[in-house]
This record gives structure tokens, C-alpha cells and sequence, in this order.
């Protein structure tokens, strides 16, 4: 059994759109899959089914000590293969001291003279989605190791029923919302990544959904250091006859999902969240700004076809990142005529 390392050692999103890269290696050959993830996004790791094992990055700005003890681990791990889905000159170094026989990345840095295997993609035209870049590298080496491609396919992430519904009732319980009703799930968080909607778009965004959808319930969610931008949220509904229960992802990212996997619908900017309730294929609005290297092409998140909803500014724009251009009534309607059928199936 080969035993292989995935590097996908940056954000949370980023990370999430590694998972089809990781369902395609476990399902097309018998492997040990080991993923290196900065210490954020470990627990999702540990709830991926096609990692079998997850070393920790200390990071960049880690001291020596451990610097030392991430490559003297990885040396002991005996790898025959790297795929460095996020190649820098730091990964590109980890994985030639560690000698790793086979050594795959993109051909598209400096870094490259590092691996023995490379495959040129110019990710930054944008002209396909992220995680469509990372299964090209997978089909690589799947070609390499002459072994036949299983195509990957979404849900990526999911709980048991029973799991759910004991945390839908906890949820209701704790933020005073209806256990039947649809939740729609709103995070106005950024994270630092993608330009976003203002507070006063999303206000008026739910507000207008809400006029369309009354079945919904509207719950804002925030991560730790979001949670001023999630009351702001709330305080500006209020302000205009609106309503949103905060939910606070204070009990770890495990739970954080299980919670996600309860929304009926869920609207976020380009951030780790969004990509979190892809993975759960509950239906997802995202807001991208229309400059090339995050248009929504790039990063559409792991919906099945027809359950993601993307809105960004003009393309022809003389400001495509400007989020302001976007029209939250034009948004509501829109949303409202595609997702019904999605929360009120028939």
C-alpha cells in the first residue's frame, strides 16, 4: 500500500476545496493518505473520510525546534509520494529534505525546480474552478501509478440523521427558533479573505428575503472574532423591523458543521464557512467580487449542480471588487424564485 502526502496547508476554504482531491486518491487506489494542515484546520481534517491520518504544520513563523520535528516526522513517515496541492518554497523544501521519492506540484513557481514531478497550470487566469485544479494534479498521479479514476461526488461531508436532529433540537433550544421551520444561516464574517456585502446589504438582504420567504428564520453565525460583525447584523435587522439569532461557533469546528448541516439555506461571501456548507451540499449563495483571481468561477464551492447561487459586480466594471454594486432587492427575488423549491421540495 502506497502510503502518500497531501499539502494543502493554507485557509479553511482553500482546504475544503481539497476534499474531492482527497474522495478521488482513496477511491481509485488502496493507499494511506496522510494530509499536512495547519493545526485550524485539523479538526476538519480529522472528519474527512479519505484522510486516514493528519500531521500538523506549525507554520512559517514557527521556531526552529519545530520546524526540526515537522521534517524529522515526516522523514519517519517513510512517504513514497507527495502532492503539493498549495506549493510554496517552504512546502516545496519540506517534502525534498524529506527525500519523498515522488514529488508532484504545480509547474508554476520558483519552488517547481524542488519537485521531480510537475504539471503546469496557470491557476491564476482563473479559468476553472479551484478544486477542479486540484483533482488535475490527482489525476496526474493517478496516471502515473497507472491506476483507473473514480470520479468523486458530492455530498463530501455528512452526519448521521439522528446526530442532526439531536442538534437541530439543542440549537432551537439554546436560540429560541422553531424546530420546523427552515433556517436560513447568514455569515457576515470575512475572515481577511474576499471582499464582502456591507452590514447594511445584508440587513437589507434578509429583510427582502424574508418579505419573499416568511418560512424562513434567520440565524447569523460567527466564528471566534466575528461575533461584533454578527451583532451589528442583528442590531441593524432590529433597526428596520427585522429579526436574527446569533449562533456562536464556540464548540469547535465539529459542531460548528453539524449546526451548518441543519440551514436550509446558506449565504456568505467567499470565506471557509461557505465552503464548509458545500461540503454538506445545503444550498449556498456567495458573493465574489469580479476581479479574475476571485470571481466565482474560481472559487464555486462543492455543490451538487443547480444548489449554489453566485452574485458578483459587473465584470466589465471599472471597480470589480466594489461589493456595493450589488443590489439586495435585485438579490432577494432572485434568490427566492431559485431556492424554494430547494427548502419546500415538493
Amino acid at each position: 500500500m502506497k502510503r502518500i502526502l497531501v499539502v494543502r496547508n493554507d485557509k479553511i476554504g482553500d482546504f475544503m476545496l481539497a476534499w474531492p482531491s482527497f474522495a478521488m486518491l482513496k477511491r481509485s487506489m488502496n493507499c494511506h493518505v496522510t494530509a499536512l494542515v495547519p493545526g485550524y484546520t485539523a479538526p476538519l481534517a480529522r472528519l474527512c473520510p479519505w484522510i486516514d491520518e493528519v500531521i500538523l504544520d506549525p507554520g512559517a513563523h514557527a521556531d526552529k525546534e519545530l520546524q526540526r520535528a515537522l521534517l524529522a516526522r515526516i522523514k519517519a513517515a517513510a512517504f513514497d509520494a507527495s502532492i503539493c496541492l498549495f506549493s510554496n518554497t517552504r512546502n516545496a523544501k519540506l517534502v525534498w529534505k524529506a527525500h519523498i521519492p515522488y514529488r508532484l506540484a504545480p509547474a508554476t513557481k520558483l519552488a517547481q525546480v524542488l519537485y521531480n514531478q510537475r504539471l503546469v497550470q496557470r491557476r491564476s487566469r482563473s479559468q476553472k474552478p479551484e478544486y477542479e485544479y486540484n483533482l488535475d494534479l490527482i489525476r496526474h498521479f493517478l496516471a502515473d501509478q497507472q491506476a483507473s479514476v473514480v470520479e468523486p461526488q458530492a455530498p463530501y461531508l455528512a452526519f448521521e440523521p439522528q446526530q442532526l436532529a439531536r442538534v437541530r433540537a439543542e440549537t432551537a433550544g439554546k436560540l429560541g427558533l422553531d424546530v420546523a421551520r427552515p433556517w436560513l444561516m447568514v455569515h457576515a464574517g470575512s475572515g481577511g479573505s474576499a471582499n464582502n456585502l456591507s452590514i447594511a446589504q445584508y440587513a437589507r438582504l434578509i429583510i427582502k428575503l424574508n418579505q419573499a420567504c416568511p418560512e424562513l428564520q434567520c440565524v447569523l453565525t460567527a466564528g471566534p472574532g466575528e461575533e461584533t460583525k454578527a451583532e451589528q447584523l442583528a442590531a441593524e435587522l432590529l433597526a428596520h423591523g427585522g429579526n436574527g439569532w446569533i449562533y456562536r461557533s464556540d464548540e469547535g469546528l465539529p459542531k460548528f458543521c453539524q449546526v451548518l448541516a441543519n440551514a436550509a439555506l446558506f449565504m456568505a461571501g467567499s470565506t471557509g464557512p461557505l465552503h464548509i456548507a458545500a461540503a454538506l451540499d445545503v444550498p449556498t449563495v456567495g458573493f465574489f467580487p469580479a476581479h479574475r483571481s476571485a470571481r466565482p468561477l474560481r472559487w464555486r464551492p462543492l455543490n451538487q449542480e443547480g444548489r449554489h447561487l453566485a452574485f458578483s459586480p459587473p465584470e466589465d466594471s471599472d471597480h470589480p471588487e466594489d461589493m456595493s454594486q450589488l443590489d439586495p432587492k435585485t438579490m432577494a427575488g432572485a434568490i427566492a424564485h431559485w431556492g424554494k423549491a430547494l427548502w419546500q421540495p415538493t
